[in-house]
């Protein structure tokens, strides 16, 4: 077993970009769901009230930075080809699931924003700065928005237990190499 050595995706394999990309968003976009979990079960006499909030906020400010970087970064570069093994329809139902998790990401990331911004409060960066608020867009701004961030963070999350099933399919009953790709793990024989 060898480990990927190129930071740029081949026709077989991603590189160490992707698969960085990949993890980290990964655990920073379930790290942020267990996060916002607690922050509903917290009362206001909490010691993390104010600061959970604010960490939330923060992190989902730097995975829209990432998810930005990463939607670059998948335009520039080539996709490695789907699994030997798989008809038309798996390839068209992965490609359509890799799609609207991007969607419901970058929904969940403006509807958190339109949260945070209501009432033209700013968004403090772990004590770094505060990046200001602009003026709400429409009446009733933060219980809309939090409805949708958290219907929708729900959704997000069956897709990634949908996604982790896929991958754990595909290694274990097809034996082919999606899942030893984003590990990082160069191609099995």
């Amino acid at each position: 077993m060898s480990f990927i050595k190129h930071y740029k995706n081949t026709k077989i394999q991603f590189g160490w970009i992707s698969i960085f990309l990949h993890w980290i968003l990964a655990i920073a976009i379930i790290g942020l769901f267990a996060l916002g979990l607690y922050m509903m079960e917290l009362s206001y006499y909490d010691s993390f009230y104010t600061l959970a909030p604010q960490l939330h906020e923060a992190i989902g400010l730097l995975v829209a930075a990432l998810m930005l970087f990463r939607l670059l970064w998948k335009i520039i570069n080539l996709a490695p080809k789907p699994a030997k093994g798989n008809s038309k329809l798996v390839n068209t139902a992965s490609s359509a699931a890799h799609h609207l998790m991007y969607l419901l990401i970058f929904v969940v990331l403006i509807a958190g924003l339109l949260i945070s911004f209501a009432g033209g409060q700013g968004i403090k960066i772990f004590d770094w700065f505060v990046i200001p608020g602009p003026a709400e867009f429409f009446y009733n701004q933060a219980t809309t928005a939090g409805e949708i961030h958290l219907l929708v963070a729900y959704a997000l999350i069956a897709l990634v237990v949908l996604h982790t099933l896929a991958a754990f399919k595909h290694h274990i009953f097809d034996k082919d190499n999606t899942l030893n790709n984003i590990l990082g793990i160069e191609e099995r024989k």
